[in-house]
């Protein structure tokens, strides 16, 4: 069975998330969404209100599964008996950080590979920062984020 990994913060996920959520998943048997606790992070949403937004959105995407974790994402995927970490890239920026990771990955455990995904053009732009802000303001997310979970955004983000 080959299952894979995508893991992020995802604060919060957005339309550009779900567009490589949805390639990655055609290209395995199984489909962990990883939700990232990131000790270098403070969420601007809680991990429980993450998952949940995740599990809203995905409902109905049969090999797909949202999980939590914190901790080295090689071992997450060691536990789940994962081979590949997919990873979303904007630009050459992203791709200049998710490469030294994926070398450091491949440095702990030679048997996991990276697969870098360029996201849809249309995205490439969006990022759950640029997301948040926007909301925080009173801004249209609407075409940002799945139409699901736009009022939780706002109801939450109205307190910035």
């Amino acid at each position: 069975m080959r299952i894979f990994v995508y893991p992020g913060s995802f604060d919060p996920v957005t339309n550009g998330h779900l567009d490589i959520i949805d390639r990655a998943a055609k290209l395995c048997d199984k489909l962990i969404v990883a939700v990232l606790k990131n000790r270098s992070k403070t969420p601007a949403f809680t991990m429980e209100e993450r998952v949940s937004f995740l599990e809203q959105v995905l409902d109905g995407r049969g090999n797909v599964e949202v999980i939590p974790f914190s901790g080295l994402l090689v071992d997450f995927m060691k536990e789940h008996n994962a081979t590949t970490v997919i990873k979303g890239l904007r630009a050459v920026s992203d791709f200049e950080y998710e490469f030294q990771m994926a070398l450091l990955n491949k440095n702990l455990a030679p048997e996991v590979e990276t697969l870098f995904m360029m996201t849809n053009i249309k995205y490439s732009y969006l990022s759950s920062s640029a997301v948040r802000e926007l909301a925080s303001y009173g801004g249209n997310i609407r075409d940002l984020v799945p139409e699901k979970i736009v009022d939780q955004i706002y109801d939450k983000l109205k307190a910035y």
